[in-house]
């Protein structure tokens, strides 16, 4: 998605490829996992001080719960990368059968609402003073920004529409 909007899109494996990034995205996936293998390639704490440092961040689903500054009823011994001022809930929705799909009134982005896809999604229970909400599902937060961090409990890359990205593309671009 990325790279069709004409960024210079790479994965991360190791501390040393982060020296360089103008941005990040934490994509979906099963987050108790996501978190041991950050920890385990010695990513943790690096991810965790460029994100402080205001490096702008996407995380799409189970991105959206490692941003998080706080989890719901979180595995054993799971930890966030925090930096978003949320309790998240993982699994929200429901199982992978409850996954759905809906149209979505989406602040920010132009063109009318933004198909979402929601497979095991998680959903923000309580936001911060300085996070702005810009989705809502079933009367859900389900999309949110504070600073340089954009986070979607849904998948837009499933359907083509590149206006989130786009507008995560945006935010670095702006440096905000």
């Amino acid at each position: 998605m990325l790279t069709e909007l004409g960024a210079h899109a790479y994965g991360i494996r190791r501390p040393t490829e982060l020296a360089h990034l103008d941005g990040l995205v934490i994509p979906g996936g099963e987050s108790t996992t996501m978190d041991k293998l950050v920890r385990a390639f010695d990513l943790y704490d690096p991810l965790r001080a460029l994100i402080a440092e205001g490096l702008p961040v996407y995380g799409s689903c189970a991105g959206m719960i490692m941003l998080a500054d706080r989890i719901a009823e979180p595995r054993p011994g799971q930890q966030t990368l925090g930096g978003l001022d949320v309790t998240v809930r993982r699994n929200a929705f429901g199982r992978q059968v409850d996954s759905f799909e809906e149209d979505l009134d989406f602040a920010g982005v132009d063109g009318g609402p933004v198909r979402a896809v929601f497979i095991r999604a998680p959903w923000v229970e309580e936001a911060g003073d300085g996070v702005q909400v810009l989705a809502r599902a079933a009367g859900r937060i389900v999309a949110v920004r504070q600073g340089p961090l954009l986070a979607t409990s849904f998948h837009p890359e499933v359907t083509g529409d590149t206006r989130v990205h786009e507008l995560f593309v945006d935010i670095i671009k702006d440096g905000s």
